[in-house]
């Protein structure tokens, strides 16, 4: 299944755009279940993660929404451009919206962060890349092990980055800030 139902949202149109109305708007309908599934699907597991790590229970469904933000966000910038930009991006969002979280609702911004980055951390490429290595496959292990540094670098350069946005905006003088 593809992570972004771009061929159905196309097809989509274009029957409503040839009069086919039936077919476009079921062809529609089906692009906006199958985007639902994917950002329903990465809730559910930000706050499945939420619950492993002992987060308050009154913070599972912030965190799921950062979760899904963040997966969002990667697969949208992952289809228009590389994983690695779209893992940065998404990874300042999530830190962003970590910081916003964590004085709003006065909780740790561990929880939301870890919460949020969970979905965009490449275990199964690190993994691929082991499981080559094994079977003496050490062209495409290097490959993919290069792929999972660089998109945990990205991970950890754009939790930084939010952390530098954050201290940036403390810093401004109040009269600067945007009122909530």
């Amino acid at each position: 299944m593809p992570l972004v139902p771009g061929l159905l949202i196309t097809n989509a149109v274009r029957d409503l755009m040839a009069g086919h109305l039936v077919s476009g708007l079921s062809k529609g309908a089906e692009a906006f279940l199958t985007a639902f599934a994917i950002a329903l699907t990465s809730f559910v597991a930000s706050a499945a993660f939420g619950i492993i790590f002992n987060a308050p229970r009154r913070m599972l469904l912030h965190g799921g929404f950062v979760g899904m933000i963040g997966w969002i966000i990667y697969i949208v910038l992952e289809y228009a451009a590389d994983a690695v930009p779209a893992t940065l991006a998404a990874t300042i969002a999530v830190g962003v919206i970590s910081q916003l979280f964590s004085r709003m609702f006065r909780a740790p911004v561990i929880i939301f962060s870890v919460a949020g980055i969970i979905p965009l951390v490449p275990g199964g490429l690190a993994y691929n890349a082991m499981r080559n290595f094994v079977q003496n496959d050490y062209g495409a292990a290097m490959e993919m092990a290069a792929k999972a540094l660089m998109l945990s670098g990205a991970i950890a350069i754009g939790l930084v980055l939010s952390e530098v946005l954050n201290q940036m905006i403390r810093r401004l003088p109040e009269s600067l800030r945007a009122k909530p």
